[in-house]
């Protein structure tokens, strides 16, 4: 946060316990094990999932991906985004407070950590303002320490995205991956032990549009300012007193260094520290939580509308999106084959009257196995014709590109211009590819 004078305030979020902070710390589970178990997990011994920028191929679930394949990585895409705007629609910025990777980190290393190392929220702006002494240098040498240790190894587990948990971890990676471990780590470390919720302030593209897709029907947290003010203070009379008692635990607890009561605001990210560390406190005073989840519509005494036309057309795009993709992944071949002419060349015609054409034909294999697959090529729609092929061996995610020549006898053909398929087959998958074949003969 920045103090309006351009210097650095730090903010020093207090720690809190409640029905919203258990939810989110399960949500904080699932997707840490998603990113720090996934690249472990393996199929027929490859990772389930990895991207292999090298080889411009993405493995999942034993099946490759090339770059012949971007209309999935397209429609991830697009489904990705319509949902992120779906859900903003609905329930506001809940992406940020629960699942976006910065608040993860900052939830799972940064608060925690610093949590049982300084201390208390009191203990750690103490600590923070008073002299280097010794104590000082352990808590923050400790704290440094973890934080570089935690930043190495969310970027060893990233790369391992891209690398291969194996070679990586076992020292046998190049020097770009490992040059790239240094670089994230270098980055994660000055996130986590100083840029932390100013990325959220300053940088997320996220907190900057999220205002336009979320409207007054959108679920925001509120502080409830008709019961809460005027807040209690000596003098007022009693019937004059709203029921906040200005206690700050709200202030103190919110990791963007906010006052909600002052209003909804940007930088809020719907974490809910502030709803649960008010709760208590308006218990005990026999009152309703004075922060909550709400609707600018419900605030102002309406009825939110659960259907609403933008969510809805939201959810028309994500379903015809999930449609294709489901389509096109049924559609979708283990077994990628294009048959092209050569360059230059319609037909020949031998020395004994038969015609050749030559064609280039490329051969994908997008399964992985264990052993090369062997490829056989018989064509039909020329009974008569010699297919003329050399032997093909495929690895796993390697186009192979041999000459294939169709030959047919002296008149067999009749058309100048005839459709034939190629059939490519192997032991797990056969594909039927369209193409013609040309001859001198003139159409009756």
């Amino acid at each position: 946060m920045d103090d309006g004078s351009g210097n650095r305030f730090w903010v020093y979020p207090a720690w809190v316990k409640g029905i919203f902070q258990e939810r989110r710390k399960w949500t904080f589970r699932v997707l840490n094990a998603i990113l720090f178990l996934t690249p472990w997990i393996k199929i027929n011994g490859q990772q389930l999932v990895q991207i292999d920028l090298s080889a411009r191929q993405m493995l999942v679930a034993g099946s490759v991906y090339t770059p012949r394949d971007t209309i999935f990585l397209v429609i991830a895409l697009l489904f990705s985004a319509f949902l992120l705007f779906f859900v903003t629609s609905m329930w506001g910025r809940v992406w940020c407070g629960y699942a976006c990777p910065q608040t993860v980190f900052l939830e799972t290393f940064v608060h925690w950590i610093e949590n049982r190392i300084e201390g208390s929220r009191g203990k750690r702006m103490a600590l923070d303002r008073g002299p280097w002494n010794a104590e000082k240098i352990r808590k923050k040498a400790a704290k440094w320490s973890i934080f570089l240790a935690a930043s190495a190894l969310i970027s060893m587990t990233f790369v391992s995205w891209f690398t291969g948990t194996t070679p990586l971890w076992t020292g046998q990676a190049s020097a770009a991956a490992y040059g790239s471990v240094a670089v994230f780590t270098a980055i994660m470390f000055i996130d986590l032990a100083w840029f932390r919720e100013q990325f959220c302030n300053y940088l997320c593209p996220y907190a900057r549009f999220q205002g336009v897709l979320a409207g007054p029907n959108s679920l925001i947290i509120t502080y409830h300012e008709k019961r809460g003010e005027p807040r209690r203070k000596k003098g007022l009379p009693k019937s004059e007193q709203g029921h906040c008692i200005d206690c700050n635990k709200c202030v103190a607890v919110c990791p963007a260094g906010i006052d909600i009561r002052d209003g909804y605001q940007l930088e809020c990210i719907g974490c809910a520290k502030c709803i649960d560390a008010c709760a208590p406190i308006m218990a005990k005073i026999g009152h309703d939580n004075l922060v909550s989840y709400t609707t600018a519509v419900e605030e102002a005494g309406g009825e939110t509308k659960s259907v609403r036309l933008r969510p809805a057309l939201y959810v028309v795009a994500m379903l015809a999106l999930s449609v294709s993709f489901a389509g096109l992944l049924a559609a979708r071949h283990p077994l990628d084959a294009t048959v092209n002419r050569a360059p230059g060349s319609l037909f020949t015609v031998d020395e004994d009257g038969s015609v050749r054409n030559t064609f280039f034909l490329q051969v994908t294999n997008r399964r992985f196995v264990q052993e090369p697959a062997s490829v056989t090529v018989t064509v039909d729609g020329l009974p008569d014709a010699e297919v003329i092929v050399p032997p093909i061996q495929l690895e796993t995610g390697t186009p192979v590109t041999v000459p294939l020549v169709i030959r047919t006898p002296a008149g067999s053909v009749a058309e100048r211009t005839r459709d034939i398929q190629v059939h490519v087959s192997a032991d797990f998958d056969a594909i039927v590819v369209p193409t013609t074949f040309k001859t001198d003969a003139r159409s009756n």
